[in-house]
């Protein structure tokens, strides 16, 4: 049985995943799943991930936002959105954070930030199953 996110696991997502982390993400379109490498950045209970909003993955998440992201032994379900343009005021805190966990790659000419369909997508986890040091840790995140 899942248990909240509790002090511990918290902090063991917070170390692992607080910066630039290469993730399998899954969509669902049609009854068939999707899935694709994407870089992401979690905090809070959230995956951030820098996208294009005309991509596959924000087409198909704006029909079916349920997702599934997986990497560095951490399975989890999740609840896709898109943010926004990567610029909008809104997104500046946290924008701030992602530019600095993606700083090796970010600047390198794959992301334009002058386009607004750069977006920011967030996943904001439902459940998952961490494993830590032989552990394995059945996570509630709602």
């Amino acid at each position: 049985m899942a248990e909240k996110l509790t002090k511990e696991t918290a902090q063991i997502m917070e170390e692992r995943f607080g910066c630039d982390n290469l993730l399998a993400l899954a969509t669902v379109e049609e009854g068939k799943p999707h899935a694709r490498a994407v870089n992401g950045y979690y905090e809070d209970g959230a995956f951030y991930i820098v996208t294009y909003a005309l991509s596959n993955k924000m087409r198909q998440i704006g029909k079916e936002p349920a997702v599934a992201l997986c990497g560095d032994w951490f399975t989890a379900h999740g609840i896709g959105e898109n943010l926004g343009y990567v610029k909008a005021e809104r997104n500046e805190e946290i924008m701030s954070k992602v530019r600095v966990a993606f700083a090796e790659w970010y600047d390198n000419g794959h992301t334009n930030e002058e386009d607004p369909n750069t977006c920011l997508l967030r996943v904001r986890l439902t459940d998952g199953v961490l494993y830590h040091h032989g552990t394995r840790y059945d996570i509630d995140f709602t």
